[in-house]
C-alpha cells in the first residue's frame, strides 16, 4: 500500500503550526526570548503566545529561564532528536544482520523499535522463498501474541488492561501463564511465537540492547510454520542471537 503524506489528505492543524513556528523561532535564535519579542516573530498576540509557550514548557519541549523569564529550546527536544537520529543510523546499520539472517535461515528477518506502548517493524529483509510470511513496514507487535511482543515485555513493556485478545487458539491470554512465558524470555534471551498471532506462523524474536541494558531494537525471525517448525527455529536461534549479541556490543560502544 502506498504511503501517502498527511499534508495531501488533510489541512493543516492550526496549534500544531503556532507551535512548531515558535520551536522555530527559539531555534534561529542565537540567545533566550522573551514572550512579547516570540509573538511579534511567529504573529500570535501576547497572550496566546504565552499559553503556548506554557504547554510547551510543560512537555520540556521549551524551557523558562527563572531569573529572566525568557525562553529557549528545551532538553526533551534532544532526547527526542537523538531518538530519530538513533532509528536512521540503527536501520542502516541493521540492515547487513538482516540480509545474513534471512540469508543463513531462507527467512524473512525484521527489525523492529520501541514505540509508545508496542514495537513497530521499520525493515526487514524477505525470504526468497516462494511460500513466505510477508513482513510489513510500520506494523505493530502484540505483546502477548508474537515473539517480538514477548521481547518488548521482557524488558519492560507493558500489557494493556483488560482481557487478552485471543488471535488464534494458540494465542496465550491468561496473565500468570504470560508472565512466567515473560520471565523465560529474559533468562534465555529470545522469544518465540508458535501460531500465535496468525495460523500457520512461526516467529522467533531476540533483543538488542543499548549500552545503558535497555532495550534498543528487536531481531526478528519469521516463516510458514510447516517450514519453519520447532527444529528450524532451533537451528536459526543460533544465527538470531548471534547477530542480536553483535549489535548490541555495538550499541554499547
Amino acid at each position: 500500500m502506498a504511503l501517502v503524506s498527511p499534508a495531501t489528505t488533510a489541512r493543516p492543524v492550526a496549534v500544531v503550526v503556532r507551535a512548531v513556528a515558535v520551536l522555530d523561532v527559539l531555534a534561529e535564535s542565537p540567545r533566550d526570548l522573551g514572550t512579547n519579542e516570540i509573538a511579534r516573530r511567529t504573529g500570535m498576540n501576547a497572550s496566546s503566545a504565552s499559553r503556548m509557550l506554557a504547554t510547551l514548557a510543560a512537555g520540556h519541549l521549551v524551557r523558562r529561564a527563572p531569573d529572566t523569564g525568557r525562553y529557549g529550546l528545551g532538553l526533551r527536544l534532544v532526547q527526542l532528536g537523538n531518538a530519530a537520529l538513533a532509528r536512521v543510523e540503527l536501520r542502516d546499520l541493521v540492515r547487513p544482520h538482516l540480509v545474513a539472517l534471512m540469508e543463513a535461515t531462507g527467512e524473512t528477518a525484521t527489525l523492529s523499535v520501541p514505540g509508545e506502548d508496542t514495537m513497530m517493524t521499520v525493515d526487514f529483509a524477505q525470504s526468497p522463498s516462494s511460500v513466505r510470511s510477508v513482513a510489513q513496514i510500520g506494523r505493530p507487535s502484540v505483546g502477548h501474541a508474537t515473539a517480538i511482543g514477548k521481547v518488548h515485555l521482557a524488558y519492560g513493556g507493558a500489557l494493556p488492561d483488560g482481557d487478552l485478545q485471543a488471535y488464534t487458539e494458540r494465542t496465550v491470554t491468561h496473565r500468570d501463564e504470560l508472565a512466567r512465558t515473560v520471565a523465560s524470555v529474559r533468562e534465555r534471551g529470545y522469544a518465540e511465537a508458535l501460531e500465535e498471532r496468525e495460523t500457520g506462523l512461526n516467529a522467533i524474536a531476540a533483543p538488542v540492547l543499548a549500552g545503558s541494558g535497555e532495550l534498543a531494537a528487536v531481531l526478528g525471525l519469521q516463516g510458514p510454520a510447516w517450514r519453519f517448525d520447532t527444529a528450524a527455529m532451533a537451528a536459526a536461534i543460533i544465527h538470531l542471537r548471534q547477530h542480536a549479541g553483535q549489535l548490541s556490543a555495538g550499541s554499547a560502544s
